[in-house]
């Protein structure tokens, strides 16, 4: 084929005859409206199986939006994150100490909505990924807001274990264009106004080498891994590789700014998956730049709260009460 050939086939004056006759097509759909709510009980009302994000070659991205019944007035809205080592988990699943559904009951008997949303994991595709899909969910709620009788300006993040560590994210990169990708929803703010952060990685370069009990991972679970490929989460995430400058460009204390929202960080002192030493190096960091933040320490508590579920309703009740502090109520 010669120059002129390829001019001529790409000649845009020409009929598309990939289409019958030349018929326009509109574009294929890049997300979907949230539906219709089922009521799941006297507090809440939830639109379930929302896809918030298309894109090409992945699954679509899903979230369920937990609406107050009662509420009259636009609320506020949280995004609930949620674990598991950036390897497993969904947005339906809390920890195995958390009582089901728990999480979204309680913000929304508080007259907060909440938004449970799932994201790429590490082996579908390497970070920053999951911070643009959680960029894109907060988008498309900003899009749908009057429809969801929720209030753009008064969004939140909480998240546990992995989610700790994106919901820091979100709360430190809202104005960091160079971090929203590109999919979903556009033209609205990716920021929140105030964090949860339960037990979060803040530093992958800090992080200790995850110790594997004999049997955790069944051959069935890891049968989908490349050969060769580390299991540690934090390696996982960024593609395989221990790269310090990748790594640290996955940490939320590499991002923290003076403009960072506020925080609060709980965490427990026996935690030997995710060392509580995690939480003192983002503690420091937001006190080195004045960013307000709250740091509980759960006495006896392992990852998840092992070893403090008496004191899960008080942890939880406390999480609440801050975004009410911070986003208010209607």
């Amino acid at each position: 084929m010669t120059v002129d050939d390829a001019t001529d086939v790409l000649d845009p004056s020409r009929p598309d005859v990939s289409r019958p006759v030349g018929r326009e097509v509109p574009p294929f759909p890049v997300f979907d409206a949230p539906g219709t709510a089922e009521q799941a009980s006297g507090i809440s009302a939830v639109h379930r199986e929302v896809t918030y994000a298309k894109a090409i070659g992945f699954r679509p991205l899903k979230m369920d939006i937990w609406l107050p019944s009662n509420a009259s007035a636009p609320t506020p809205l949280v995004l609930w994150v949620h674990g598991g080592a950036f390897q497993l988990g969904d947005r339906r699943e809390l920890p195995p100490t958390f009582a089901p559904d728990s999480v979204f009951r309680l913000l929304n008997q508080a007259g907060i909505a909440c938004a449970t949303v799932d994201y790429r994991h590490s082996l579908e595709a390497p970070f920053p990924a999951q911070l643009h899909d959680l960029k894109a969910a907060v988008r498309y709620l900003r899009e749908y807001a009057d429809h969801l009788n929720i209030d753009p300006d008064r969004f939140g993040a909480w998240g546990e274990s992995a989610g700790g560590h994106l919901a820091a994210l979100l709360g430190l990169t809202g104005n960091r264009k160079d971090l929203e990708g590109g999919l979903g929803a556009q033209g609205h703010s990716s920021g929140v106004s105030a964090v949860v952060d339960f037990y979060g990685v803040s530093s992958l370069v800090d992080l200790p080498l995850m110790s594997t009990p004999e049997g955790l991972f069944p051959a069935a679970l890891t049968a989908a891994v490349p050969p060769g490929m580390p299991l540690q989460p934090e390696f996982m995430l960024v593609g395989g590789l221990d790269d310090p400058e990748l790594l640290a460009a996955a940490s939320p204390v590499s991002h923290v700014t003076a403009d960072a929202v506020p925080f609060l960080l709980v965490h427990g002192d026996s935690d030997g998956l995710v060392p509580h030493s995690q939480t003192d190096l983002l503690a420091a960091a937001l006190a080195d730049v004045g960013v307000g933040h709250e740091v509980v320490t759960i006495t006896g508590g392992d990852h998840c709260f092992f070893g403090a579920e008496e004191q899960l309703g008080t942890i939880l009740a406390a999480a609440v009460d801050y975004f009410s502090r911070k986003l208010g109520t209607p």
